[in-house]
């Protein structure tokens, strides 16, 4: 078997060295090594030699990110990372570590994640959820819902400055103005600040809280949920079909716990006082107004009241 030496020496060794000459050349060269070794007169020729791949990665990896094809497609050895030098000159022979460093693009997508993370969406379009918005461009999607939209933001500036109410807000308007996308700007809003949050959409969740009849331990985690997340919305309620156990055993006792603790955000195209009739009859039970009003005494001294004004953006394209 032919030794290390023998094999150097051969025509094979002899490539193998020509290329790692040639990559040394090429390193050494590039301008980005030429900045460093001007900023550390240590980092020599013999130095570069025996950190030659940490300078290659390092090398490559700034190239990389500099043309940047996003962060799906990143061809760094860990995604959303690149390669960074420290250099520590000694006495006998200059140190080269090498270690991983978040891009930010990287650092953005970690923030949205955990932003996203924070909501909890029940049976609400997650595309409602899935970006922030600016004030300008909440303003500007229309001028009628103007001053609902500052009475939104005035509560999130309230919620900053000075922590977390009792009270929620009460969207009323017609259909399409809205209302569900001002109340996901919210909660993201919010949820960029730490508090958690849940959104509801009442007429898919009242039809699927028949199937967790049979599932009962599904049914306490849901509640619980909706119980202790920090802002709660329930979208576009007395559009569900009510039952006496929606009304009296599933929404009684979320807003029976959360009254006083934490607020409750809701949206709908009932006034408080037609969303009380609403709450007032079932099919099964007909009418039965001090249910009603029990359910919305744990509502109407807990809210303040938005009118959401403007066109149908629903219908407008």
């Amino acid at each position: 078997m032919e030794s290390l030496g023998e094999l150097l020496r051969g025509s094979q060794g002899r490539q193998l060295l020509k290329q790692a000459e040639e990559k040394l050349r090429e390193v050494a060269a590039d301008p980005l090594i030429v900045k460093l070794r001007s900023k550390y007169p240590q980092l020599d020729n013999q130095t570069i030699k025996l950190n030659l791949n940490k300078l290659h990665q390092y090398v490559k990896e700034y190239n990389n990110c500099t043309n940047c094809p996003g962060l799906d497609r990143c061809p760094n050895d860990l995604e959303g990372h690149y390669t960074m030098l420290q250099v520590e000159p000694g006495d006998d022979w200059t140190r080269v570590y090498d270690h991983k460093v978040a891009c930010k693009k990287f650092l953005a997508k970690s923030t949205q994640d955990a932003v996203r993370s924070r909501i909890r969406s029940f049976y609400v379009d997650e595309r409602a959820l899935s970006q922030g918005y600016s004030s300008l461009e909440i303003l500007d999607k229309d001028p009628q819902r103007e001053e609902a939209v500052g009475q939104v933001m005035d509560y999130i500036l309230n919620v900053r400055t000075k922590g977390l109410p009792q009270t929620g807000l009460y969207l009323a308007g017609h259909f399409g103005t809205g209302k569900t996308f001002l109340m996901c700007y919210m909660l993201y809003e919010l949820a960029k600040d730490g508090y958690t949050g849940a959104i509801v959409y009442m007429p898919d969740f009242a039809e699927d809280l028949k199937s967790m009849f049979q599932d009962p331990l599904k049914l306490k985690e849901t509640i619980d949920i909706l119980k202790e997340t920090d802002l709660l919305v329930f979208d576009d309620i007395g559009a569900e079909n009510l039952n006496p156990w929606l009304r009296d055993h599933v929404m009684g006792a979320i807003l029976n716990y959360r009254m006083n603790r934490k607020p409750t955000f809701f949206t709908s195209n009932h006034d408080l006082d037609a969303l009380e009739k609403h709450f007032s009859f079932t099919s099964k039970d007909g009418d039965e107004e001090y249910k009603g009003r029990r359910i919305m005494d744990r509502i109407r001294p807990f809210v303040d009241v938005v009118m959401v004004n403007g066109y149908n953006k629903r219908g407008s394209k």
